[in-house]
């Protein structure tokens, strides 16, 4: 498998969402929640477009989004339409029309991932690439804690030989920001995710995903205080 330069963004939007209504268009600081990864993927020079899949082509307009040389919004077939619908198969779709080597998902919903992020998980992925052992990427928050069942039966530690939280084994837990994979990746499991993934640490304050109101009032109050410190001109959120 090899690395060329064309590197396409996929950003699927649906015009309702269930438990935080309409939040993709959702005024977060001052303008759209979608604007704020949509500008953070376009501050990219390595990233040549953004795929828009969705359903809400008019409510893009309205807020002032339409085709561009390096924004591409793909209307939604009816039949990828619905909460129910799996990613991959919308995911699939993208890939059948639009062409690329390397194809970087994310979500409207992920407000704080830093352009410094995706370029530098960029540059570990296609390390891998080069180097035969990856074929995909994904984010996750790194966890070191004390984990129970149901039962109250521990996990992944002893009860009865403590040890310091920072001496666990580190588990990850996939946060939904940022998935990196190739055509053949995606074709070899029909996922996002390939056979041999690297699994990428992010800060876990950058990997804010709305799916929630809590989560929203969390990532309201995390792009206030980067506002304030004034760390990014574009949309209030620092770079590495």
């Amino acid at each position: 498998m090899t690395i060329s330069n064309r590197c396409v963004a996929l950003l699927p939007m649906k015009a309702n969402s269930q438990r935080v209504k309409g939040k993709n268009f959702r005024p977060l600081h001052g303008k759209p929640l979608f604007r704020w990864i949509l500008d953070s993927l376009l501050s990219l020079d390595r990233i040549d477009a953004v795929v828009i899949n969705t359903d809400a082509r008019a409510i893009l307009a309205e807020n002032g989004l339409t085709d561009s040389d390096r924004v591409i919004i793909r209307d939604r077939p009816a039949a990828l339409c619905g909460d129910t619908v799996s990613m991959n198969l919308i995911l699939a779709d993208d890939l059948a029309h639009v062409d690329a080597d390397t194809y970087a998902m994310t979500h409207t919903t992920n407000p704080l991932l830093r352009p410094a992020t995706i370029d530098a998980a960029l540059a570990a992925y296609e390390d891998g690439v080069a180097a035969g052992t990856a074929d995909s990427l994904f984010t996750v928050n790194r966890v070191q804690t004390r984990f129970y069942r149901a039962d109250g039966s521990a996990v992944n530690h002893d009860p009865d030989n403590l040890i310091q939280t920072q001496d666990l084994e580190p588990w990850f837990e996939e946060n939904s920001n940022l998935y990196l994979f190739s055509r053949d990746s995606f074709a070899a499991t029909g996922a996002r995710i390939g056979r041999k993934p690297i699994l990428y640490p992010m800060n876990p304050h950058e990997a804010v995903d709305i799916d929630t109101p809590d989560d929203w009032l969390l990532a309201e109050a995390l792009a206030g205080i980067a506002q304030g410190k004034g760390r990014d001109q574009d949309h209030g959120v620092g770079a590495a």
